[in-house]
C-alpha cells in the first residue's frame, strides 16, 4: 500500500518553504535539502507506476507542479547502464537518491573558449541529495551507477522542468542544442504545458 499521505505532506511543507523564500535559493536549499532527505529516507509513497523503468532510455514521470509553477517534482527511474546526455538545467534543482545509486559527472563552460570542461565526478548513494543551479553549476551527465538494477531518485526543480527550454552539449563543447524534455508519461496531465501555443 503506497503512504501517499507523507508524500502529500512533503509537497504541503515545500509550497510553504516557497510561499516564505521565493526565488531565494540558498534558503530553499538549506530547508528544502532537509525536506527531501526527510522523504526519500522512506521507501513507501512512490505510486510503482512512477517507478517503471524503460529498455531502452531513462524515465522522467511527473509527481506534481506547483499550479504557478515555482517548483516541480519528479521522479527519474534509471534502468542498468542508462544515462544522460550532458545537459543544463537553467533553474535551481535537488537530486535525492530514493532507490539505487547514481553516478554523476560534472561539467562547466570555459569562459574564454566556451569549450566544456570535465570537472569532479562523483556517486550518489541511497538517501544523497545533490543540489544543481546556474549559480553553482549546472552542467552534468548522469549515469545508473548500478549495472544489475534501476535506480530512482527524486527531482525537485524551481520551475516546471517539463517545460523549460535547456541545452544538451557535446563533450567538446562547441555545440549546443536547445531541447524541451517533457515527461515520460501523461499520467499526471501536464496542464501547464503552453509550448504547442495552447
Amino acid at each position: 500500500m503506497t503512504n501517499i499521505s507523507r508524500f502529500r505532506g512533503f509537497v504541503q511543507t515545500f509550497t510553504r518553504l516557497i510561499d516564505r523564500f521565493g526565488n531565494d535559493e540558498e534558503c530553499v536549499f538549506i530547508d528544502g535539502k532537509t525536506l527531501l532527505t526527510e522523504l526519500i529516507s522512506h521507501d513507501d509513497w512512490l505510486p510503482e507506476y512512477f517507478a517503471n523503468s524503460h529498455p531502452e532510455r531513462y524515465q522522467q514521470y511527473l509527481l506534481y507542479c506547483d499550479p504557478m509553477e515555482r517548483f516541480s517534482i519528479v521522479s527519474f527511474v534509471w534502468g542498468p547502464g542508462q544515462q544522460s546526455p550532458v545537459h543544463d538545467h537553467t533553474v535551481w534543482g535537488m537530486v535525492g537518491v530514493m532507490r539505487g545509486a547514481e553516478l554523476c559527472e560534472e561539467f562547466q563552460l570555459d569562459p574564454t573558449s566556451g569549450k566544456l570542461l570535465a570537472g569532479k565526478t562523483h556517486t550518489l548513494k541511497l538517501g544523497d541529495v545533490d543540489i544543481v543551479s546556474p549559480r553553482i553549476g549546472d552542467i552534468h551527465k548522469v549515469s545508473n551507477a548500478l549495472s544489475d538494477r534501476s535506480s530512482v531518485s527524486i527531482h525537485v526543480y524551481g520551475a516546471n522542468i517539463g517545460v523549460v527550454k535547456r541545452h544538451i552539449y557535446e563533450v567538446s563543447g562547441e555545440h549546443k542544442k536547445t531541447f524541451i524534455s517533457g515527461y515520460s508519461s501523461a499520467m499526471i496531465p501536464n496542464i501547464w504545458d503552453s509550448s504547442g501555443g495552447q
